[in-house]
């Protein structure tokens, strides 16, 4: 297997929302269609085989689903 398609600071992110996202009983479909993504983007984010990952109106856009700050993504220090 190769490197990892994901850097240290978007597989902290990925992890954080998926969190949260399990946390608060969300299924990946139902983030995707709150999103309005394809079913398949979640999974493709949350894997690591894939390079699919959010961007920053994705993190406000979940944020509001999840009603927290896009701050709750992002680690306190640089990694």
């Amino acid at each position: 297997m190769g490197k990892p398609s994901h850097s240290k600071i978007e597989q902290y992110i990925i992890d954080k929302v998926r969190e949260r996202r399990l946390k608060l009983n969300i299924s990946q479909a139902e983030l995707a269609h709150q999103l309005d993504v394809s079913e398949g983007f979640i999974g493709n984010v949350e894997s690591p085989n894939y390079r699919a990952k959010y961007n920053i109106n994705h993190l406000n856009a979940i944020a509001k689903i999840f009603k927290c700050s896009p701050r709750d993504f992002w680690p306190k220090e640089p990694i």
